[in-house]
């Protein structure tokens, strides 16, 4: 039956117990037995000596004392008579007590004297002799003890020493080795595993951390497995990505980079992927700039000798207790260059139609005058229509023209005193028909008595108006779009509210950038209009703004200082 390590320390323990049980026991029974004999040598002995000496200064003291020297010699005798203990002793104090009555019944001659003092002596010496022997004999059992005790002790340190030596161990070792295997598990080494033959506890855990770590080495297998294809996927859906991506972890370390994010940094993957963002920051400028440089406007990438256009966007991605991020850069060369092609085409068809378009009105004008022929009033009428296409056809031109000057970054204001008014009905008669299709109604709001502003009427009619498309193009059918205007701190402040899908939180910051189209918007357009508008507006000292929330609509506004 083996023996469980309850036991063996129940058994080691019992043991030293009996060894010191022992070792105790023999102490005590030597000291014991040496007690005993002392007290023997005082009662035998050293109480017969007291006696014989109290006689024989009774006996010396008889001349003096006389008759009390006699009784206390007596008394004396009388306990001599109940002590007697050694051999021979009986016979010398019966001897001594026959001296003494005849001592007693007047013998007092120097013989009977001599003969008493001889055998009170005879009495001492056999005491004496006995306590002689009796020391003799205790000296011998001392020895004898001090030997047996000193043995035993030796005996109890030898076994002691080897049983405190090599028992922890019993219960050291197999820890020991848990302890090993423990950290060998912790640092993934699972096919680690105990040998140990015990058959008692520590051997049960032993079998069980076995099976445990057997366990864990078939799932490491599976999982591993399961984690380099789902890694090998990830990879291969990271780099089908059109646009270049970094990912940054809460350690700020790199955790992944794309093909195209590659590319364009001009480094590896094994050159990238684990290092800290720090290390690269020094080794590569475009890295340092995509990290530290927070703005949001387009910035230029020459690759393969080859100007490309890209916007930067962060995504925050939760991850524990903190935050990763990814670095997306969209590559918005296509719509750079449409722009420029864009804004280049308007300004050459701008310009080339404005010149026939001003001869014509001449025409008109020469028309209209009478030296060149009366007309008659439907051909007066005709060319008043004509001529009021002209000028409209002049206006949309000068328009385009102004939307090419945004776009090139050169804007040329014509700054006058404008009504708001004015500003409004025009705007509202541009889109009135886009309304009347999509059953839009837009409700006004006007605070009275409202001042002047001085302004560029085409270019703010045009951020009107731009709002006022934007609503209603993303206002369900038979809704309302809100608009109001009204006088606050000196500014007149247009807001124009749809009831649209709105905009998250995250992306409003954004709208007013180029290009830039709302995540997910089923209306899709150049992104220029807002921006476009940004711009007409801060060139007038204004300012222009977004409240937004999803699914409460959104509510566009600008503010210009009034003459007030």
């Amino acid at each position: 039956m083996a023996l469980t390590v309850r036991k063996k320390i129940w058994m080691g323990t019992t043991f030293l117990f009996l060894l010191l049980l022992l070792t105790g026991g023999a102490g005590i029974y030597y000291t014991a037995t040496l007690k005993s004999e002392s007290k023997e040598v005082l009662k035998d002995n050293y109480e017969s000596l007291m006696y014989c000496y109290e006689m024989q200064q009774q006996l010396d003291s008889l001349d003096v004392n006389g008759r009390q020297s006699l009784i206390q010699f007596e008394s004396a005798l009388k306990q001599q008579e109940k002590n007697i203990t050694e051999p021979g002793e009986d016979i010398a104090t019966h001897t001594l007590r026959h001296l003494f009555d005849r001592l007693k019944a007047g013998d007092t001659t120097k013989q009977n004297i001599k003969e008493i003092q001889s055998d009170i002596q005879r009495v001492l010496y056999l005491n004496m002799n006995a306590i002689h022997i009796k020391n003799a004999k205790a000296e011998a059992t001392a020895e004898r003890a001090l030997t047996i005790i000193i043995c035993l002790a030796t005996i109890v340190f030898l076994i002691s020493f080897t049983f405190s030596v090599n028992f922890p161990s019993i219960v050291a070792n197999p820890i020991n080795q848990l302890s090993d295997a423990i950290k060998e598990i912790t640092n993934k080494n699972y096919r680690h595993r105990i040998f140990m033959d015990n058959k008692d506890e520590f051997g049960s855990l032993a079998e069980a951390f076995n099976n445990m770590a057997q366990r864990l080495e078939y799932f490491e297998s599976s999982n591993l497995n399961k984690l380099m294809f789902e890694k090998t996927r990830a990879e291969a859906v990271i780099n089908s990505l059109k646009d270049a991506s970094i990912g940054i972890d809460t350690n700020n370390d790199i955790l992944f980079a794309n093909f195209q994010a590659l590319q364009l940094l001009g480094l590896k993957a094994e050159e990238i992927v684990g290092k800290p963002l720090a290390e690269l920051c020094k080794r590569n400028d475009l890295f340092n700039f995509l990290i530290n440089n927070q703005t949001t406007a387009p910035f230029k990438i020459v690759v393969e000798n080859r100007e490309n256009y890209f916007i930067k966007e962060v995504v925050e991605v939760a991850q524990g207790e903190g935050n990763s991020k990814v670095i997306v850069l969209r590559n918005i060369t296509s719509y750079k260059e449409l722009d420029v092609a864009k804004t280049n085409f308007i300004a050459t068809i701008s310009h080339e139609l404005k010149t026939p378009l001003a001869a014509s009105d001449f025409s008109l004008k020469l028309l209209e005058d009478e030296r060149v022929g009366k007309l008659s009033e439907e051909q007066k009428d005709l060319i008043r229509n004509l001529k009021q296409d002209n000028q409209r056809m002049l206006k949309i031109l000068s328009e385009l023209l102004n939307m090419s000057q945004v776009e090139a970054g050169r804007i040329q204001l014509h700054v006058q005193r404008v009504d708001p008014h004015i500003i409004l009905r025009n705007a509202i008669e541009t889109v009135a028909s886009s309304a009347k299709d999509k059953n839009v109604e837009i409700v006004s709001t006007l605070q009275p008595d409202l001042p002047t502003m001085s302004a560029d009427a085409e270019k703010t009619t045009w951020v009107l108006n731009n709002l006022f498309t934007n609503a209603i193009k993303y206002s369900p059918e038979g809704s309302k779009v809100k608009f109001n205007l009204k006088l606050e701190k000196g500014n007149l402040v247009f807001s124009v509210e749809d009831n649209g899908p709105g905009v998250a939180k995250e992306y409003i910051s954004r709208l007013f950038e180029r290009y830039f189209q709302v995540p997910g918007s089923k209306e899709k357009g150049t992104g220029l209009g807002l921006a476009i508008s940004k711009d007409f507006i801060e060139a007038q000292k204004g300012k222009i703004w977004v409240e937004s929330e999803v699914g409460k609509g959104s509510k566009f506004s600008f503010s210009l200082p009034s003459d007030k």
